[in-house]
């Protein structure tokens, strides 16, 4: 049985990447120098501690937590690099070109 949800590999995902993640730039976190596992596990820590923040203790708590347990970080990550990836090759690109320009 296919799991896939609107691209992705399934509703957690496609959710927690709706969400919490769209239009958050990884350069405002501090994130992105991070590696594909690196920022997975970064952002699999940053959607519990949202959750915390909105849900103290008791039953809801554990049907969030068990909701994020489906979620495929890795691919949320891989999604948020490819986004930006784009913003960082152009800066690289224009690093190259003054060399006074120190690279981010």
């Amino acid at each position: 049985m296919d799991n896939r949800y609107n691209g992705w590999t399934n509703y957690a995902t496609w959710r927690v990447n709706l969400e919490i993640f769209d239009g958050l730039d990884p350069r405002e976190m501090g994130w992105h120098t991070l590696d594909k596992y690196a920022l997975a596990s970064v952002i699999k820590e940053y959607a519990n501690e949202m959750i915390e923040i909105d849900v103290r203790e008791g039953l809801a708590l554990d049907y969030a937590r068990a909701f994020l347990s489906d979620v495929n970080w890795h691919e949320i990550a891989e999604a948020m690099i490819e986004a930006h990836d784009d913003e960082r090759g152009v800066l690289e690109t224009a690093a190259w070109y003054d060399t006074s320009a120190e690279l981010l």
